[in-house]
This record gives C-alpha cells, structure tokens and sequence, in this order.
C-alpha cells in the first residue's frame, strides 16, 4: 500500500514540475515549486515509515522549513521587484 502512495506522490511532483517548466506566470511557477517541495516533504515522510527510519523525518521537517523560507523568498524578491519596475515607468 505504500509503494502505491509513494508512486501517486512521485507523480504529483512530476507533474508539479511540468508547471513550473510551463508556467503560465511567475507566481504558478513559485506555486509548483512550493508543491513540489511538499510532496517531497510527504515522500521523505513516507520512506522513513517504510524503512523504519525515524531520522528521516528529522530531514523532512528541515526540508519543509528550507522550502518555506526560500518561497517566501523569492515571492519577495518578486514582489520588490514588481514595485521597482511600476516606479520606472511613472516617471
């Protein structure tokens, strides 16, 4: 039964992956990244019950963080950005 639940999560991942290749825009390319990160987090989680290594999870939850705090990130950067460029263009 897990085998089949970390096959479905290895898919989502691929498929989060070809969102953030396609896009449409910035933010559905962040929004992928950040679901692929998830998933990530879910499969470590996974594989750790499935082998029986509770340090795995140690590794999912820093993961989980690195991924938070890096989305944050970068949607700020994006966001300055955005506000960097509307300033040029009004004067």
């Amino acid at each position: 039964m897990y085998i089949v639940v970390s096959l479905a999560i290895l898919v989502t991942m691929v498929l989060a992956l070809i969102r953030a290749l396609k896009g449409p825009s910035v933010y559905d390319r962040v929004l992928a990244v950040n679901v692929f990160g998830t998933k990530t987090v879910l499969l470590l989680s996974v594989i750790a019950f499935l082998y029986g290594r509770p340090d795995f999870l140690d590794l999912a939850l820093a993961y989980a963080l690195v991924n938070m705090v890096g989305i944050l990130a970068v949607l700020q950067y994006f966001q300055n950005r955005a506000k960097r460029n509307s300033r040029s263009h009004d004067d």
